[in-house]
């Protein structure tokens, strides 16, 4: 017996201690159990003061199972003892450990020789947060828990999709050599100039609405439109079809009768008409279009003559030429993924979207919608067009098989996207884009969740940001991910060293975390007030973790519980720079 309860004061147990403290190495965190004869309540110590052990009360023993939560306070009468060894892996490890049920994640730095672990389905079928300083052993830590998932003896996770972004490229190293017959490691880059592994590339044909907004960093709702129309006419221009021509000529027709119906000054209609007819023409209508008159022929820019009065005296007879142009049941939809097409169609198209879309009336929505034309011209232009270019034609649900299909033929388990090689702005867009791919994929299964993904952020604060989709396209795929994700098998993993960047949304529907050595007060603040269920304790242990360990709670934990991680072997390459090994060489 430990001692005496002199206090119980909220969820805390005061206890007058009566034993020789030097003979135990220490109890602080140790658990205890208070047995007052009817009830066996588990407590932790977590400090000793002038004699007087504080208890923290964590959960019950009933039918020889732990349960969380106290609903009674120990009686002043209970036996107050040690939690016996037997007993340990039921608060803190895993109990009749299941090699297809749990899985270990390191061992405890408080009782020794006892694993600490996690049933998988309560773990992996919700969303998790690894956090922690830089250096603190995150990326050790995550390579460590993938690399036991596959590290079974008897069973084999063939079925297992892992989709990891890795900001810098280091977790080739610790996963290159996990495959076997059954298990396969596959890697995509984003360095263009690094032959041995496949060049990450999404199908331009596969982008929708909102994948474009993203990636053409769309600001303003008037933007959409734009978009939606450039999708739809490019469904159309890359079939080159004699629809094509037609529909040409109608949206410039159309352009063209809005100027004349304008009221403009003659002068101000002509130059309009000269700029649209300069840049859109087609083989039909152009500057050059022969207009028939009885008794003689001229082009079309004759047709646009002011005369001594200063009127165009032609305009009724251009209104009845142009207006031929104009197919009333001419009808366009959205691509329907059966369309191969590239960025440069869709730069096409999206010129005769914003004449379409009459921006050329509006000085506002032009300077809008020609951030976008600027932007995308910038894409085509430049080597990321490289990450849109597919050499064949394939399905949304050819292209995810061919995700996860390794080398030999195989099923892939890990794929791993090595994004180091572009800027923020560009990756934070692929990964949102792979994201919503995946999550859409999920949803129209016959049946839901039979094909589990987990979608895995490196430096996610980089990417899951309180950002202004919400507005834009009226959800954020990962914030709809965190709140949907879980019913379709859709699960996400921050891994963070800033998590007051993250998005508040994210990381509030996180259910488990690892949260290794944190630092920076705000930081901690904020860990403190978005996670659940965290404690003032935790947050002070937070502070003098030891590189390697972490603290553990959430759906898949009892209890709060620390954890010492083992070294991943092979370990990811996130290793400090070797100052002093870089600078010295040793004098001859």
């Amino acid at each position: 017996m430990l001692g005496n309860i002199v206090g119980v004061v909220e969820n805390q147990v005061l206890l007058k201690l009566a034993i020789d403290l030097n003979r135990f190495e220490n109890l602080i965190n140790i658990h205890v159990i208070m047995d007052d004869g009817n009830r066996k309540i588990v407590g932790e110590i977590i400090d000793i003061r002038d004699n007087i052990a504080y208890i923290n009360l964590l959960g019950e023993i009933i039918d020889n199972k732990f349960v969380f939560g106290v609903m009674v306070k120990p009686s002043f009468n209970s036996v107050v003892k040690l939690i016996s060894k037997e007993k340990i892996p039921m608060i803190v490890g895993v109990e009749n450990y299941q090699e297809n049920v749990d899985i270990y994640l390191g061992n405890s730095p408080i009782y020794q020789g006892v694993k600490i672990g996690a049933n998988i389905n309560k773990f992996f079928s919700n969303h998790f947060a690894i956090l922690g300083s830089t250096g603190s052993g995150k990326s050790c830590g995550v390579a460590r828990i993938i690399q036991n998932i596959f590290d079974k003896k008897r069973f084999i996770p063939y079925r297992a999709s892992l989709f990891i972004f890795d900001a810098y490229g280091e977790y080739h190293s610790a996963f290159k050599n996990i495959g076997s017959e059954e298990i396969s490691f596959k890697s995509y880059t984003t360095n263009l100039n690094f032959s041995e592994t496949e060049v990450l590339r999404i199908p331009t044909w596969l982008l929708g609405v909102d994948d474009l907004a993203l990636l053409l960093n769309a600001d303003k709702l008037s933007q959409l439109p734009i978009i939606e129309k450039a999708l739809k006419l490019v469904n159309i221009f890359a079939r080159n079809g004699e629809n094509v021509v037609k529909l040409k000529n109608d949206i410039i027709a159309r352009a063209i009768v809005d100027i004349l119906s304008s009221g403009n000054p003659p002068a101000q209609i002509r130059d309009q008409i000269f700029s649209i007819l300069s840049y859109y023409n087609t083989p039909e209508l152009n500057l050059e279009t022969p207009i028939f008159q009885p008794g003689y022929t001229r082009p079309l820019k004759q047709c646009l003559l002011i005369d001594a009065s200063g009127k165009i005296r032609e305009m009724e007879l251009l209104t009845n030429f142009i207006q031929k142009y104009i197919q009333e049941d001419l009808k366009i939809s959205l691509p329907d993924e059966e369309c191969m097409y590239t960025l440069e169609d869709i730069e096409k198209a999206l010129d005769f979207a914003l004449i379409s879309e009459g921006t050329l009336n509006s000085e506002k929505i032009y300077e809008d919608s020609n951030t976008l034309k600027v932007r995308l011209h910038s894409l085509v232009n430049s080597e990321a067009r490289k990450y849109f270019e597919y050499d064949k034609f394939v399905t949304r649900e050819q292209y995810i098989k061919e995700l996860l299909t390794a080398p030999n033929g195989r099923k892939a388990q890990i794929i791993n996207f090595n994004i180091n090689y572009i800027d923020d702005r560009l990756a934070k867009s692929i990964t949102k884009i792979y994201s919503k791919l995946l999550f859409d994929y999920a949803k129209e299964l016959k049946n839901r969740a039979t094909m589990p993904f987990h979608i895995i952020l490196e430096e996610a604060h980089r990417y899951v940001q309180n950002d202004n989709d919400i507005n834009l396209l009226g959800y954020n795929i990962f914030d709809r991910i965190t709140k949907e994700g879980r019913k379709y098998g859709v699960m996400l993993g921050l891994i963070s060293q800033r998590p007051s960047e993250l998005s508040e949304t994210s990381l509030s529907q996180c259910n488990n975390f690892l949260i290794f050595k944190m630092l920076h007060p705000v930081d901690v603040e904020y860990i403190q007030k978005m996670v659940p269920n965290i404690t003032n304790e935790i947050v002070k242990r937070l502070r003098i973790l030891q590189p390697g360990n972490c603290i553990a709670f959430g759906t898949a934990f009892k209890v709060p519980v620390m954890i010492k991680m083992e070294m991943p072997n092979p370990a990811p390459s996130s290793s400090s720079c070797d100052i002093s090994g870089t600078w010295f060489i040793e004098k001859k």
